[in-house]
């Protein structure tokens, strides 16, 4: 299973950009997931025409937060993975979010716009990183995770 990550779009429509990324990297997927912080309810439902699953970040209108949970556990591949924005200084962050979930294989996340894949007491730790606008490194990304005997995560620069 090929699932595609993204997190801290920051669109509140989309874009002729988002539309090329979306046909370039996610479409073919067998899930698009998206880490929050989206600032629009528009490029949610662009998503949700295809297999999804999302939840609502730190940034997000009432309108996005009444359609997402702020949290929750997909059970894909025979995995178990929280899926999370994240919140506060990205500094124990992933302290913070290990708390949130029991017994999962991978935590998926956004917030710190910074890509992150690596494990820590036997959980992925994945982070994105911002598939569009503001990038610390400079440089937008989104994630690929693949299951199948392995959990593996990798980066797509933008």
């Amino acid at each position: 299973m090929r699932i595609a990550v993204l997190s801290d779009t920051h669109l509140r429509e989309v874009t002729k950009g988002f539309r090329a990324l979306y046909r370039r990297y996610l479409e073919r997927a067998d899930l698009v997931v998206h880490a929050g912080d989206w600032t629009g309810l528009e490029v949610v439902r662009f998503l949700q025409k295809g297999p999804f699953r999302g939840v609502h970040g730190n940034m997000d209108p009432p309108e996005v937060r009444q359609v997402l949970p702020a949290k929750q556990v997909l059970e894909l591949g025979g995995y178990r993975i929280g899926l999370i924005h994240g919140w506060g200084s990205s500094r124990g962050l992933e302290d913070r979010l290990a708390q949130e979930f029991d017994a999962v294989d991978a935590i998926v996340y956004g917030h710190s716009h910074e890509f992150s894949n690596h494990v820590r007491d036997g959980i992925l730790f994945f982070n994105p990183g911002a598939a569009t606008g503001y990038a610390p490194t400079g440089r937008n990304s989104l994630g690929i995770l693949e299951l199948g005997e392995e959990m593996r995560g990798m980066m797509i620069p933008l």
